[in-house]
């Protein structure tokens, strides 16, 4: 079920990354057989992602920790939910999720539909008892009850069709023609010199081992984080607390098994890994290499390499907020 990465990227003898690297990003996203999608789950998914009424206390919606209007999570070590609590992992960025293989850090879901239902029951994070409490509330409004019905049809409010919702919102969230995109199309202008350099040395480097394919993110692979172990930047950073999907399956050789988060607008995703430790894009490139690839790159190379990785960040469509339904004389807050 879980792949550790493995890939061999080749070079075409001009130097230039070859096409088993450069892939632009697609500009829509697969759906399943089971959850087309439709403008009409993708308005009503809008609203439920925007909703704080999802929330025990009515302050929290997805987009809290998952905001589109900035890089897709909210730059915090720890998101904070219900009652001011604080997570122990930084939110990954919700733009280009649908092109992961499973989503959340430890990979525990399988699709965007099954991560949409975690995080409304998460007693930290949006504190809902059940999802039966959440169904509730969404019947007392009477808008909701036409966007299900315009959505799924008659008595659709339900767990199944709001997460389906949910994700197909989610899958709309895509940012192509980064100039890294539109270099691999042809306009060789796209990039700079030190681009390039940075995107040839991402490659030499072995970056690409990892973060490959168009979202950079892998074919739905794992990797232990960190593989070289350093007690003084362990110190530092404590990425060895977390066991990642162990914490889910409870398997020993799962221990610091994560899911390759993508690197598509990276630049903008501040702080980095899975605890939000390191603050900076340069310091998390030379903790890479040292700590994942067992290599030292110099201030110029960490230069180069960030100054590609600013190449993927692409173009955000147009996010309209909806406006929400009104839920007419009662009110859901604790």
């Amino acid at each position: 079920m879980f792949k550790i990465s493995s890939m061999v990227v080749a070079f075409s003898l001009a130097g230039s990354v070859s096409l088993v690297f450069a892939q632009a990003l697609p500009t829509t996203a697969p759906a399943p057989a089971n959850n087309p999608t439709t403008p009409e789950k993708v308005e009503l998914g809008k609203m439920l992602y925007h909703d704080p009424r999802l929330s025990s206390s009515g302050t929290v919606s997805c987009a809290s920790c998952h905001n589109t209007m900035l890089g897709g999570e909210d730059n915090r070590a720890g998101s904070v939910g219900v009652e001011g609590q604080v997570g122990g992992r930084s939110a990954p960025t919700v733009w280009n999720s649908a092109f992961n293989e499973v989503q959340f850090w430890d990979g525990r879901a399988a699709s965007l539909e099954e991560q949409a239902a975690g995080p409304v029951t998460n007693p930290i994070e949006m504190g809902m008892k059940s999802w039966d409490d959440v169904v509730d509330r969404l019947e007392k409004i009477e808008g909701y009850q036409k966007a299900f019905k315009k959505a799924f049809g008659t008595e659709s409010i339900s767990k199944d069709n709001a997460t389906k919702a949910i994700a197909a919102y989610e899958r709309t969230l895509i940012t192509p023609n980064s100039p890294y995109d539109k270099y691999v199309k042809g306009n060789k202008s796209a990039l700079t010199e030190q681009q390039v350099r940075g995107m040839n040395l991402a490659v030499e480097t072995g970056c690409v081992g990892c973060h490959s394919g168009p979202a950079f993110n892998g074919p739905g692979m794992f990797q232990k984080f960190p593989i070289n172990y350093n007690g003084y930047l362990e110190a530092q950073y404590d990425f060895k607390k977390d066991k990642g999907l162990a914490e889910v399956t409870g398997k020993k050789e799962d221990e610091h098994l994560w899911k390759v988060p993508t690197l598509r607008n990276v630049a903008l995703t501040a702080p980095y890994f899975h605890n939000g430790s390191v603050k900076s894009l340069d310091k998390a490139v030379s903790l890479m290499a040292k700590i994942q690839l067992d290599k030292k790159l110099s201030k110029d190379e960490i230069s180069d390499i960030v100054a590609f990785l600013e190449a993927l960040t692409g173009e955000f469509p147009k996010q309209e907020m909806p406006v929400l339904p009104i839920a007419s004389g009662i009110t859901f807050n604790k």
